[in-house]
C-alpha cells in the first residue's frame, strides 16, 4: 500500500471516529455465498487493517460453514451501518483465510497477535464443540479452561477481506450523498459520486 489511504478509508475512518460511543458501530455484516449459489449473512467484529494494507480483519473458526463457502467462491462483501452519523459503507472485495497450515510467515505472525488480542471470552468460544452441529445437553462441554493466550486454537483463523469496490451512503441530506469507489488497471482507487 502507498503512503496514501485511498478516499474510502478517510471517510471510513471518520465514520468509526464519530460512532465510537456506539460499541456495536464494531459490528458488521459479512456476506458469502454457498457452494449452492444461496447467499449467507452473518455479523461479525472489525478487528482492524492488516498492516501496510487495507485489509479488513475479522476472525472465524476452521470448523463454521462460512470457511467452506469462502472455498468455494473467494468473494465477499461488508456492509455496515453506523447510526450516529447515518453512513453505510458497502465493501466487496477477495477473502483471504489465514489458517493454522500453509499461510506466509508474515500472515502466520498476525494471527497470532489478533489471537492474543482477542478477550478470555472470545478466545474461550473456539474451544467450543463444532458450531452448527446438535447442541450438546452436558453444558460442561462449554466450560472448558480458558486456552492460552500465547498459542492459537488449530481451528483459529485469521479471515481478511481485501477491498475491491467500496460504497459509501450518506442518508443526511436531501437528496443524500453517495459515493463509490473502485479499483483502476493500474490498482489507483477512483472515486466517483453518483445518484443515491
Amino acid at each position: 500500500m502507498t503512503n496514501n489511504l485511498p478516499p474510502w478509508r478517510t471517510s471510513l475512518s471518520r465514520a468509526l471516529h464519530l460512532n465510537r460511543s456506539q460499541p456495536y458501530s464494531r459490528y458488521f455484516q459479512l456476506a458469502t455465498v454457498t457452494p449452492e449459489g444461496l447467499p449467507k449473512n452473518r455479523t461479525v467484529v472489525f478487528r482492524g487493517y492488516l498492516n501496510n494494507s487495507n485489509q479488513i480483519k475479522i476472525v472465524t473458526d476452521l470448523r463454521s460453514e462460512k470457511v467452506s463457502q469462502i472455498e468455494h467462491q473467494a468473494w465477499g462483501e461488508i456492509c455496515w451501518y453506523f447510526t450516529k452519523t447515518r453512513e453505510q459503507f458497502r465493501l466487496a472485495g477477495i477473502l483471504n483465510l489465514i489458517t493454522a497450515n500453509g499461510s506466509p510467515a508474515n500472515l502466520q505472525q498476525e494471527r497470532h497477535l489478533v489471537w492474543q488480542q482477542l478477550s478470555d471470552a472470545a478466545r474461550l468460544q473456539f474451544a467450543w464443540p463444532e458450531p452448527a452441529q446438535a447442541r450438546i445437553k452436558d453444558d460442561s462441554a462449554f466450560c472448558s479452561p480458558f486456552p492460552s493466550p500465547d498459542q492459537p486454537l488449530t481451528n483459529f483463523c485469521l479471515l481478511l477481506l481485501d477491498p475491491q469496490r467500496v460504497d459509501h451512503l450518506e442518508l443526511r441530506g436531501n437528496p443524500q450523498n453517495r459515493y463509490q469507489y473502485f479499483l483502476d488497471e493500474s490498482k489507483t482507487w477512483i472515486r466517483q459520486e453518483v445518484n443515491p
